[in-house]
């Protein structure tokens, strides 16, 4: 598979970009293009010509499929994106977040908040107790924080549900033709027209 991501820029920089791609790039003022990252990885530099904008790398939302054809009948699947690059003008601010709002299409507009279920409020300190007591467990130890009361109780409930439980009888054995009478040989009795034989 192939390495993609989406570029997102102003119209203005789109406009010198697709100049840039039609045209002869040694006629056009904007022949050089630049695009660089600072050490987080997050924040850096897009160049075109003398211009420089800021840019930023965000996660989207949704992972993207990117498909391509040779003969507009069979596609082939070429990447998977999860990432974009928007590049902003110099006065835009820069976004708070590492994932992106919005997907790429108006239907996905605000996704994460419209779309996927809402992640659960955790207490940090409930989580970590949780986390060294599964440790524990998987070394062979017990958990610190058991409740003596609680194992207890749900011993209780146990025990009062197996008692609950009865026991079906088994069900009586149905002869295989109605009016039919079973033998002390435990075969159904045969009647007179059964011995019959009408081979003459």
């Amino acid at each position: 598979m192939e390495e993609q991501f989406i570029l997102r820029v102003p119209p203005s920089v789109a406009e010198r970009i697709d100049r840039l791609l039609n045209e002869n790039a040694l006629s056009s003022e904007d022949n050089s293009l630049d695009l660089s990252f600072s050490e987080d990885g997050r924040n850096g530099t897009f160049v075109i010509g003398s211009d420089r904008f800021p840019t930023s790398l965000l996660d989207l939302p949704t992972g993207v499929e990117s498909y391509k054809t040779y003969d507009d009948n069979v596609l082939i699947k070429t990447a998977d994106i999860g990432q974009i690059i928007m590049v902003r003008e110099e006065g835009d601010t820069a976004p708070d977040d590492v994932e992106y709002r919005h997907g790429l299409t108006p239907p996905m507009r605000d996704a994460r908040r419209r779309r996927f279920r809402r992640e659960p409020d955790l207490n940090p300190e409930l989580v970590q107790r949780v986390e060294k007591d599964l440790v524990n467990i998987m070394a062979g130890g017990t958990a610190e924080n058991v409740d003596a009361g609680a194992v207890e109780h749900e011993d209780a409930v146990n025990n009062v549900r197996n008692a609950t439980k009865k026991v079906a009888p088994a069900p009586a054995p149905k002869p295989d033709a109605p009016g039919a009478e079973i033998n002390a040989a435990g075969e159904p009795e045969r009647s007179e027209s059964d011995d019959s034989d009408d081979s003459e």
